[in-house]
């Protein structure tokens, strides 16, 4: 079975009543968690935004705590899982201000880390390359909001 396009889909779902559309999205969430997280995002956490952004930070804390420091090769393999889960969230929301809060916060505490990341050269290049990305999405925010973040983005 080949997967149709976007508007096909859009289109199919015109036709269909509010029962049916109730139907699909449960049948939908079935499958993968993503799909139950996604639903989870935009029925209850959409509009609430910085709710949202607190509970992303919990789960990264949390995160960041459980990474055994033994070994570099541990801690580069439990920050990719957390670049993954923060990147995920990110694009549930779809905000280039969510996605810089988040991304600033992943570096924050990805500097303050002990061991220290500037051992390794894979962290640091992990962290310059969110640096990266947040200076580009920092770029399509309003002008205010660029003065507010760039302060942040020059901390780091």
């Amino acid at each position: 079975m080949k997967a149709v396009t976007v508007k096909k889909i859009k289109d199919e779902l015109s036709y269909k009543n509010s029962k049916e559309l109730i139907d699909l999205c449960l049948r939908l969430s079935k499958f993968k968690k993503e799909n139950k997280e996604l639903l989870t995002y935009l029925l209850f956490e959409a509009s609430d935004e910085e709710m949202y952004l607190e509970s992303v930070k919990e789960q990264i804390d949390e995160l960041f705590e459980q990474i055994n420091p033994k070994s570099y090769f541990y801690i580069r393999k439990s920050v990719r899982k957390i670049l993954t889960l923060t990147k995920k969230f990110i694009r549930y929301s779809q905000k280039k201000e969510t996605e810089v809060e988040l991304l600033l916060y992943f570096c924050q505490k990805l500097k303050n880390f002990t061991p220290s990341i500037n051992k390794s050269p894979r962290l640091l290049n992990t962290f310059e390359r969110q640096v990266v990305l947040i200076k580009k999405a920092v770029a399509t925010l309003h002008e205010d909001l660029q003065f507010d973040y760039q302060a942040e983005i020059d901390d780091l």
